[in-house]
């Protein structure tokens, strides 16, 4: 389902969510300053007046995003996110092989204030954080991987990956540039029980690379 005003990757609607393929290099929600107001939640507004943010996605990467429609569900999404009951998956090409072919990276994170926006590992002031990976198969010398992120930390996929050695291609903050022509990361599923009446809902797309 395609919103042809905006040409919206739409992937589910209904009267109380939104989920929408958002694609690498456009914003989830407007920056600072008059050439950062292209997102795509400005994107949705003409279509979908009611939606709100309920979590976000890197510029650089792409994949669903949900937003909700109206207050009431947005307080009631954003709570599921908080207390983590959403299951997330990714897929990501990396550098190099992971020593486990499945595996969880547990390393505090907290922003790196006078590199903003870049965050850093911090054993004595940053928040805990935890993101599953498991080893999918090998491109050359890359490895293609699926991460869980327990925790929901700004950048925690791509700082994790990192931080063990496996940088993820095209990474501008943690990686090498110009490994890939873009971020090689991409939110694959979402499941989550619908905030209205508790129904199973799962959602997935492909990753473009």
């Amino acid at each position: 389902m395609t919103s042809s005003s905006n040409t919206l990757d739409l992937i589910y609607c209904d009267d109380s969510l939104l989920v929408v393929n958002k694609p690498a290099g456009l914003l989830a929600v407007p920056g600072r300053g008059a050439d950062k107001q292209d997102c795509l939640s400005a994107r949705l507004l003409p279509d979908f007046p009611d939606s709100l943010v309920v979590h976000r996605l890197d510029m650089a990467t792409s994949g669903l995003m949900v937003f909700a429609r109206g207050k009431a569900m947005q307080r009631r999404l954003s709570q599921i996110f908080r207390e983590r009951e959403v299951s997330k998956r990714y897929i990501a090409v990396v550098s190099g092989k992971p020593e486990q072919d499945v595996g969880e990276i547990a390393l505090p994170l907290v922003c790196d204030w006078p590199n903003r926006p870049k965050q850093m590992v911090d054993h004595a002031l940053g928040k805990p954080s935890l993101t599953r990976y498991c080893m999918l198969d090998m491109e050359g010398a890359n490895s293609r991987v699926e991460l869980e992120p327990v925790t929901g930390r700004t950048h925690q996929l791509r700082l994790h990956m990192a931080a063990i050695g496996h940088p993820i291609l095209g990474d501008a903050l943690y990686g090498i540039e110009s490994s890939a022509p873009r971020l090689l990361l991409h939110a694959v599923s979402l499941d989550f029980a619908h905030p209205a009446d508790a129904a199973p809902l799962y959602f997935e797309s492909s990753a473009p690379f």
